[in-house]
């Protein structure tokens, strides 16, 4: 019982997306060093309105998103810088008293601060 088994030197044939049997063969400008390439199909790589749409709804939701963390964080260091800014004027008022005081009575310099109090109010 013997068995003989034929091997084709040919590449087998190869099923495209068309349907239509194609076998890898050499190529006709001789550049078989070359990866051959799929045909060109200019509507390939296109996506349907819908697709776009959501892709577009979905950035811009994330957008919003980053802006609004943006925001907070932007808001929480200004809240922090004008912490900063009312703990200095509060310092230079109150050493602005002190010396005040070294020079006149208590009552007075009390006076004084609540006149700058008032018009301070009166002011804003």
């Amino acid at each position: 019982m013997s068995t003989t088994v034929s091997i084709s030197s040919s590449a087998p044939p190869i099923l495209t997306s068309g349907g239509v049997k194609s076998s890898l063969s050499l190529r006709k400008n001789g550049k078989n060093w070359h990866a051959p390439k799929p045909a060109f199909r200019p509507t390939a790589g296109q996506t349907t309105y819908a697709k776009r749409a959501a892709a577009q709804a979905a950035s811009a939701a994330t957008k919003a998103k980053e802006r609004e963390m943006k925001e907070g964080k932007e808001a929480e260091r200004q809240g922090r810088i004008q912490a900063i800014k009312d703990k200095r004027a509060a310092k230079e008022e109150r050493e602005r008293y002190e010396k005040m005081a070294e020079k006149m009575h208590r009552r007075r310099v009390e006076r004084v601060k609540r006149r700058e109090k008032r018009n301070k109010l009166l002011k804003s």
